[in-house]
């Protein structure tokens, strides 16, 4: 898409990402809004990536990775002191804009405070509306100028309200699957081209790892005693987490069943027959590559007891809201067990049938997300930016 703004004028741009997933949104965006905007700066909090694209970060970003009612509560006040110094630092220094990325518990009321005060605002990645606590539609409509929605069906959420929304796709339709054959991936990763394999990831979070990972190394113990010469990968989405797991594994005596990895995720659902994954991000990514999944997620009980009450939808997952159907098994909660998990991934292993009507859907779901998602959300905060001058 060739942009419609190319300015040299020196914005200043406030921007919050609160997860890996965010940090990887918040740099494709701001790589895309440097093409229009070259003397932009940008501050804010992010990752590594966006950090490498020039964002000055106030605090480090694992600071707001934290998922869950109860998990929250425990770290409030310090998420509060957080934002109210956010707050009070840009109505002292004003940014021409502020977007915040995903982290709605935590970006919407900065965006209140902001807005506000008339400086724009725009919420990359549209809360969950359409599946629970739709009242939170008023306070999206009293803080957010502009959302970015993933989902084809998520703009109209909006009509009724003064929320200009667009529909952009997703990056990582753009981006994946990555340019490299299974074998390749296997190859790259020190795995035998030959032998299947089995990706394990728990997300990347600490809380969700302490749940999710040793049940998910059972499950994967018990399917190497049932598939001859399974390969079993783990990616850690950084060295925190290779840390952690790598003494789960130790503890579950599985060091010579599974081969850890640091980083190099999207590379290990490349080479993977199937996946064993934490509901969330990744699971779109690994409907982008084609990869026959389980999906699993547990939290503190008291949060999911609050949660499954307000949720207004089936299915959690992303490839599943996309299809409309149960396209992948779900499981949850005191679900998520080896006997539970360990003929799910089976199936998903050794039932071609399963497996290749799982694919062909997953092919036509990741057609409408593939909008170039990046230039799309640049051009969308371009225009609200030029509406103002």
């Amino acid at each position: 898409m060739e942009s419609s703004v190319n300015s040299t004028r020196p914005i200043k741009v406030a921007i919050v990402a609160g997860e890996e997933s965010g940090d990887i949104l918040g740099a494709g965006l701001i790589s895309s809004l440097k093409k229009r905007y070259p003397n932009a700066t940008f501050e804010g909090v992010g990752g590594r990536r966006m950090t490498a694209l020039g964002l000055n970060a106030e605090f480090p970003m694992e600071r707001l990775s934290v998922m869950g009612l109860v998990e929250v509560l425990k770290r409030l006040r310090e998420l509060l002191n957080r934002r109210k110094k956010l707050i009070q630092k840009w109505l002292q220094t004003p940014p021409d804009l502020f977007i915040g990325i995903d982290a709605p518990d935590f970006n919407i009321g900065l965006e209140r405070a902001l807005k506000e005060h008339s400086i724009p605002t725009v919420h990359y990645v549209s809360p969950s509306v359409w599946a629970w606590r739709e009242k939170r539609l008023k306070k999206i409509e009293q803080s957010v100028d502009l959302m970015l929605c993933f989902l084809p069906f998520e703009a109209k959420y909006y009509k009724e309200t003064q929320v200009q929304a667009e529909f952009i796709g997703h990056p990582l339709a753009t981006q994946l699957p990555l340019s490299i054959s299974q074998n390749q991936a296997k190859s790259d990763l020190g795995l035998s081209e030959i032998n299947p394999v089995l990706a394990l990831m728990p997300g990347s979070r600490s809380s969700e790892v302490n749940k999710l990972a040793p049940p998910f190394i059972e499950t994967a113990l018990a399917l190497c005693n049932k598939i001859t010469h399974l390969q079993v990968i783990l990616p850690a989405a950084n060295e925190a987490r290779y840390q952690q797991l790598a003494l789960l594994i130790r503890e579950a005596q599985a060091e010579h069943k599974i081969k850890l990895v640091q980083g190099s995720s999207q590379e290990c659902l490349m080479a993977a027959d199937s996946v064993l994954i934490a509901s969330g991000t990744a699971t779109l990514e690994a409907m982008l590559c084609t990869t026959p999944m389980v999906v699993a997620y547990k939290m503190a009980p008291l949060s999911y007891a609050i949660i499954s009450r307000m949720l207004k939808t089936p299915y959690v997952s992303l490839p599943n809201l996309l299809a409309g159907k149960a396209l992948v098994p779900e499981v949850f909660q005191s679900d998520v067990k080896e006997e539970v998990l360990e003929p799910l991934v089976l199936k998903s292993l050794t039932d071609s049938h399963y497996i290749e009507s799982m694919q062909h859907e997953f092919s036509n779901l990741s057609g409408l997300l593939r909008q170039d998602a990046d230039e799309k959300a640049a051009e969308a905060v371009s225009a609200l930016m030029e509406s103002i001058r």
